[in-house]
């Protein structure tokens, strides 16, 4: 039976990543790392806690020591890294701590993958590297990268180094860059689920400027599906994105949920806009299509409806996310009229 580390697989994207694994590869088992950070949650792997093929380790990928230890024991034979800093306003705010987390936490992934033998090591990136685009046109794997923000920074210069070690020491190597996700156990900090809760609260729901920066919107489902998919049957030293073709401005997007909720647009807030807020995203998905068979399946309307249920569903998730250092930090942000998109 092999062994898959999923690096990270306490957060949103990650969980879903290990529950469709352990519920889709009977033989396979996952260990799943995650430094378990405002972000990450242990309740978001309860499905998980009590299948024997699943093992959970708390640590840091910068810890090398640690990182060491865990693949030194010659069970994990694939790595999918999802750790990462991912907030973009936090980034603005603390830039230090993404490049510490998402450029040396992979290093440190990489030098000990390699001392391992590790058979793939899969990087999951976004489409923010790409930057912004015009009115017209997609990212292809080809687009060259031109990060706007701290985080989007970090995450090429991983990127970077992901392709490096594969030139350099033969690693195989994939990335994945996907868009922005949507779905069950996202935390309150990213756009849909803070405006599903403010929206059941019937607090305002702040936007940035006009709202009408365009993003591609997927279904978390459909991108851990991807991620499979590239994990086992990607190209070595490969880039995949990985969109659903929904593009949706933000305040497109936040009127929704205001529409599934049954809740009115005049709690809709324009405030002052993100510095160096990319105006467009779009995703050329061809390739993935093409070499992995895969596509998209989540319609943006279903999705979004399911989505704004399970929240309903489990408020009390919702709220005890938001305690102690980020409810500090929630509340500061909040005030001085951030969100993000």
């Amino acid at each position: 039976m092999k062994t898959i580390l999923v690096t990270g697989g306490a957060g949103f994207i990650g969980s879903d990543l290990v529950r469709r694994i352990l519920s889709e590869e009977p033989d396979t088992s996952v260990l799943t790392y995650d430094l378990l950070t405002y972000a990450g949650n242990l309740d978001n792997l309860k499905s998980c806690i009590r299948d024997s093929r699943h093992r959970f380790a708390r640590g840091d990928i910068c810890d090398r020591e640690r990182v060491g230890e865990l693949l030194g024991s010659g069970e994990v034979s694939q790595i999918i890294n999802l750790a990462a800093e991912s907030h973009v306003d936090r980034s603005i705010l603390g830039p230090k701590g993404f490049a510490e987390t998402n450029v040396l936490g992979t290093v440190v992934l990489l030098e000990a993958a390699r001392e391992a033998g590790i058979e793939r090591f899969v990087q999951v990136s976004t489409d923010e590297v790409y930057g912004s685009l015009g009115s017209e046109g997609s990212f292809s794997e080809e687009s060259p990268l031109a990060p706007s923000s701290p985080y989007s920074a970090s995450k090429a210069a991983a990127d970077h180094f992901v392709e490096a070690f594969g030139r350099t020491f033969g690693m195989d190597v994939v990335i994945t860059r996907c868009s922005n996700n949507y779905g069950p156990f996202q935390f309150p900090e990213k756009l849909i689920p803070l405006m599903i809760r403010n929206a059941m609260n019937d607090e305002p729901l702040p936007i940035y400027g006009d709202g009408l920066q365009v993003r591609d919107w997927i279904h978390v489902g459909d991108h851990s599906r991807a991620l499979l998919s590239v994990l086992k049957n990607g190209e070595s030293g490969g880039i995949y994105n990985i969109g659903s073709g929904n593009e949706r401005t933000n305040l497109d997007v936040v009127k929704s949920v205001l529409r599934v909720l049954g809740k009115p647009e005049s709690l809709i807030r324009h405030i002052e806009d993100r510095p160096g807020h990319d105006r467009r995203y779009s995703m050329d998905a061809s390739k993935i299509r093409a070499e992995l068979d895969w596509q998209a399946e989540v319609e943006f309307e279903r999705g979004i409806e399911n989505t704004v249920q399970w929240y309903i569903d489990n408020r009390d998730w919702l709220e005890s996310v938001i305690t102690g250092e980020y409810r500090n930090y929630y509340s500061a942000w909040y005030s001085g009229g951030r969100t993000t998109g």
